[in-house]
């Protein structure tokens, strides 16, 4: 197995940045669902579980980015045999991923209205302590924080979090799972094992 990608597979930088984001995506919901579920608004439990939710938003932010990067740097494996639409479903498909990706940590971070304890290492001022939250949203846009957290909120939990995630995910695992065994072709085998 090699680093980086060849035609036939995805090398295991590839693959440790696919697994790595989609266990942390999984954390975030369980932190999100366990504090929700499980604990008494405003409890140290409560505020723990926030702060996983947080660290692991911030760590999927900069995975993500990690893996646009990866991505460019890289020849992708050839895709394999398949109508237009079916290709143009992939991409399309994939590109929505990625946007969630990159969207669901910016608005939960603009969202905040507390500092990330970064997996409680070091502290991540809140978004409204920066000079950029004083430029772009009191100065340009003339809006107060709470203001501002609204539609911010509304993004991540309402559209992205509550619903656009989960069908997006589970299209792509459907998608993986129609091609290993209707298709019966190489696609999940190049982000897992290669053989």
């Amino acid at each position: 197995m090699t680093l980086k990608n060849t035609e036939t597979a995805y090398g295991t930088v590839a693959k440790w940045l696919h697994w790595g984001v989609a266990v942390l995506f999984l954390a975030a919901y369980a932190s999100y669902y366990y504090r929700h579920w499980f604990t008494e608004s405003k409890t140290p439990e409560n505020m723990t579980a926030l702060q996983i939710h947080l660290s692991v938003g911030i760590s999927i932010f900069v995975l993500v980015l990690l893996r646009i990067i990866w991505r460019v740097m890289n020849a992708q494996p050839k895709p394999e045999p398949g109508t237009k639409l079916e290709h143009l479903a992939a991409h399309l498909g994939h590109y929505a991923l990625y946007g969630v990706m990159i969207i669901m940590p910016i608005t939960g971070y603009l969202g905040t209205g507390l500092g990330a304890d970064f997996f409680f290492m070091f502290e991540i001022p809140k978004f409204e302590e920066t000079w950029l939250f004083n430029f772009l949203v009191v100065e340009q846009l003339g809006m107060t924080f709470k203001e501002f957290e609204k539609p911010m909120d509304f993004i991540h939990k309402d559209i992205f979090g509550a619903w656009l995630a989960w069908i997006l995910i589970l299209g792509h695992f459907l998608a993986a799972l129609y091609h290993h065994y209707v298709k019966q072709d190489n696609t999940l085998i190049k982000m897992t094992t290669g053989k």
